[in-house]
This record gives C-alpha cells, structure tokens and sequence, in this order.
C-alpha cells in the first residue's frame, strides 16, 4: 500500500437500522463478532487508542489504532499503523440512513508507504480483507442478530 495509490472505499448496504450498524463497528464486544477477535478495549472517542496482535502464516502484526473523529451514529475515524513496520494510514467509516436500513463507506487513506515485500501490506491483500470483513464477516453478523 502506497500514498500515491487512491484510497480503498468499500460501500455496502446492511437492511439494519444505523444505530445497530454504530454498535456493530464501535461496541468491542460486536467487534470481536466479525472484525478481530482479540480487539482488548475499543471506545468510540477521540484520542483513545488500543493495541492488540493478529497472527497470519506464523507472522506477528500488532495493530495500533488511535480514534481521530467521532460523529455519533455517522462517522468514526482512526489512525492504522503496525508496531514495528513501516505505514501509516487512516480509517473513515461512515453511516448513511436509507428507507429499509443503512449504508456503511469505509474509507482507507495510506499517508505513509507501507513495505512493498510484505504480501499482507500490498493494496490486493488489503481489499480482500475489507471486501471479506465489511461484505460478508459484518454482513453475515448483522444478519445474525434479525433472526
């Protein structure tokens, strides 16, 4: 992931209310359901960060995430960076209301190269990942929770 390359955007529609889809993406506890598991504290407010790791193919990535914004039930941002890597970038997820339910945007602005020979940092591997978290792991929670 480079800063030259555009932002990654992922738009999906989610036939839940918007203050369902808040709670999904900022309450740990439903983080934990579809996004990672071993999130420690997450707290919706500017300024809070958290670390926790995530293990890939015996690779260690400790995720740092600092809150940047916070419009309740309408956008939350946050700084993404590894722990002993290079990269940075920021996150933007936004809620719209729609008649029968609500649009979530994700936004994913790289600010600062990440490593080109880490196949988990290249643009490819991380729209899968969003494609996979936001398209089917947070689609598939939320329709969870109507039945």
């Amino acid at each position: 992931m480079k800063k030259t390359d555009p932002p990654m955007v992922v738009t999906q529609t989610f036939q839940v209310s918007s203050v369902a889809l808040w709670k999904a993406i900022t309450e740990v506890k439903q983080m934990k359901q579809w996004f990672f598991e071993n999130i420690k504290a997450f707290e919706p407010e500017v300024g809070f960060s958290t670390k926790f790791v995530v293990e890939n193919e015996g690779k260690l990535f400790p995720h740092l995430w600092e809150i940047t914004q916070v419009i309740p039930l309408k956008k939350i941002a946050y700084n993404w960076k590894y722990e002993g890597f290079a990269g940075d970038s920021f996150m933007t997820f936004e809620i719209s209301e729609q008649e029968k339910g609500s649009i979530l945007k994700l936004t994913h602005t790289v600010t600062q190269d990440f490593p080109s020979n880490i196949p988990e940092f290249t643009r490819e591997s991380c729209m899968a990942g969003w494609d996979y978290f936001i398209r089917q792991r947070l689609k598939d929670y939320l329709n969870s929770l109507k039945g």
